[in-house]
């Protein structure tokens, strides 16, 4: 209990008072009518921490989605900072009206630290998606963090938080496909790569950084434009990336997703030779893209010292998928921030 509360202390002392700016408005550019994106959940949706709009996760989303798109997006952020899944509720009531085509929800962690039990959490998470979808809202549901790599929990908390964190993904991959959804496992985006770069954490060290952001929505990025019918891509700066797909039973890829980074889960009920109906699961891996620089419109000028913040993305992806020695890795993080 003591070391919670001492986890606790230092959280709270370095943790931001206030939100940053909402980013609502328009970003990027492009022909036809706008892209309307919502983005909702907690401070991970929110972007706590970060001192520039254009570092939050809506903005670096949206400005994703208008490159991929060739169209400009349209950004209403309903994220508030220690929301917990039964908050979803009134931020569904909030957006709606804005008629979002797809919805970005990032949550779970306030209910890990709250104690809630992923049962209770998950009935109000499904319950949100459920009513989007009626609505016509594509969702992508950005699976609660692994909280057993946050530096200000001790040991053993890590490890139990760790293990909660992962039980509650789990559960929420299950609830949203069932809902409608579809899930990106961000449990291990705060996994062994944010152990090693700690400029990927933010002071308090419980939230990520500007580079920890990029990271994430480049994670995002990808499973928001399958869902609108803008990926894969195949040509120009972006490159198509490989896209690994197989169907399991749902209950099996729960578990197993919430530990992949960058996994996502939609699924299909399908009816088999004899009439035997079946919801079935697939697993895509869609690696993370270079985020563009974001923009106001058209005629807003571009922020070149973003460049090296939002390249680190794919060197995080790079270090994944690689045995590189952790220094050796360092050395091209570094590296890469300085071009």
């Amino acid at each position: 209990m003591g070391e919670a509360r001492a986890a606790r202390n230092r959280v709270e002392r370095y943790t931001p008072i206030d939100d940053p700016p909402t980013g609502n408005g328009i970003w990027g550019s492009g022909t036809g009518e706008p892209i309307v994106l919502a983005i909702m959940g907690d401070s991970s949706a929110v972007g706590l921490g970060v001192d520039d709009v254009t570092e939050t996760p809506g903005v670096l989303v949206a400005a994703g989605l208008s490159r991929l798109s060739g169209r400009p997006v349209r950004l209403t952020r309903v994220a508030i900072s220690g929301a917990e899944s039964r908050h979803l509720d009134q931020q569904v009531t909030d957006v709606l009206p804005e008629a979002p085509d797809v919805a970005v929800i990032m949550i779970g962690a306030n209910d890990v630290t709250a104690r809630t039990d992923p049962k209770v959490a998950t009935t109000y998470l499904a319950a949100a998606v459920r009513r989007l979808r009626r609505a016509g809202v594509h969702v992508v549901v950005a699976t609660c963090p692994d909280l057993g790599t946050v530096r200000p929990i001790p040991q053993p908390l890590r490890s139990i938080a760790r293990r909660w964190s992962r039980d509650m993904a789990a559960a929420q991959i299950v609830a949203v496909v069932q809902a409608g959804g579809r899930t990106v496992a961000l449990g291990s985006a705060l996994g062994p790569t944010f152990a090693h770069y700690s400029e990927l954490w933010s002071d308090d060290g419980f939230h990520p950084s500007p580079a920890g952001y990029a990271a994430a929505a480049s994670f995002v990025l990808p499973s928001v434009a399958d869902a609108l019918g803008y990926w894969p891509i195949g040509r120009g700066e972006i490159r198509e990336r490989a896209v690994r797909r197989r169907e399991r039973k749902l209950s099996t890829t729960a578990a197993r997703s919430s530990q992949q980074t960058g996994s996502e889960v939609t699924s299909d009920v399908t009816t088999s030779l004899d009439g035997t109906r079946r919801r079935l699961s697939t697993v895509s891996r869609l690696l993370p893209v270079a985020l563009p620089i974001p923009h106001r419109g058209i005629d807003s000028a571009a922020r070149p010292d973003l460049v090296a913040d939002l390249s680190i993305s794919e060197l995080m992806a790079e270090a994944e998928a690689s045995d590189d020695d952790p220094v050796q890795t360092k050395s091209q993080l570094r590296d890469g921030e300085s071009r």
